[in-house]
């Protein structure tokens, strides 16, 4: 028997919650802890409540058909959910934070990321965000598990 430990376990809930999302590109998903390994929150990359995501654009065109004139990340819709005090909480998420959701979190005092990818590293938002993190004082670790979790979804 194999028992997962809290960091799986927590990033197993922010993958599942990626999986919600219904951008073809990036599903990002995240879940939001207390002290006390209970799950404050979990958020996924969407489009803003109200918004149909029918007719909403999901590509990278130029101009106004761009999703990330829209989109919502999953960090931050984690964030906003959020019903209590995320002072000293830990973010789990399946990409490390942009600077606009680094800002966020910096805000909202989370005191810890833990992410699996890091993709982006080399693109100006991503350094940025690694700047404003540790000049906050908000530590980051990427999640490296020898445990791979597979999900099955059982239809009918």
């Amino acid at each position: 028997m194999k028992i997962i430990n809290w960091d799986e376990y927590f990033m197993s809930v922010s993958y599942i919650s990626s999986l919600r999302s219904k951008d073809n590109r990036t599903q990002v998903g995240a879940c939001i802890v207390n002290k006390n390994h209970r799950i404050i929150s979990t958020g996924y990359n969407g489009m803003p409540n109200n918004c149909d995501d029918s007719i909403m654009p999901w590509g990278l065109e130029e101009g106004l058909e761009n999703k990330h004139l829209y989109v919502v990340h999953a960090e931050l819709n984690a964030i906003l959910h959020g019903k209590n005090d995320l002072i000293g909480c830990i973010i789990y998420t399946t990409l490390f934070p942009c600077n606009e959701c680094a800002k966020a979190i910096i805000q909202s005092g989370i005191a810890e990321i833990v992410y699996l990818s890091d993709k982006y590293k080399d693109h100006d938002k991503f350094i940025a965000s690694k700047f404003i993190l540790d000049i906050a004082g908000v530590k980051y670790r990427q999640l490296i598990s020898n445990t791979h979790i597979e999900i099955k979804l059982n239809e009918g």
